[in-house]
């Protein structure tokens, strides 16, 4: 439903795309805030979760979530980038931007995850 598709994962990044659809609109027509809000949440999640061994499932759950929109998305997709800008024993923390398909600055985040028991990194 979603339709968000990861481009790239590496420990403390990601990067994925939403490919743009009537249903991601608004009823002006614009990418509605709960799907720019979604991948900020997304971003942030998978951020902190990597690993390196695929036998490894790391797993989170949001805590704080907070966006400030700057901007309207032009183009048939946006993306998100998700970098870790600090963690502790048991929480991570992660910056998001989510641009168009013109590279334009169309929101920014921050949000707090804590993994779930067993899955943060030693």
């Amino acid at each position: 439903m979603a339709g968000f598709r990861m481009l790239e994962w590496r420990d403390g990044f990601v990067r994925i795309r939403c490919e743009l659809r009537a249903h991601h609109q608004n009823r002006q027509g614009a990418v509605h805030g709960g799907v720019v809000l979604a991948l900020i949440d997304e971003a942030g999640g998978a951020a902190g979760v990597w690993s390196a061994d695929p036998a490894v499932n790391r797993k989170s759950v949001s805590v704080t979530l907070d966006a400030k929109f700057v901007g309207r998305a032009q183009g048939d997709f946006v993306e998100v980038t998700g970098r870790v800008v600090g963690q502790g024993r048991s929480l991570y923390f992660v910056q998001s931007e989510v641009r168009d398909a013109h590279g334009a600055l169309i929101a920014f985040g921050t949000s707090t995850h804590r993994w779930r028991r067993g899955s943060a990194p030693e």
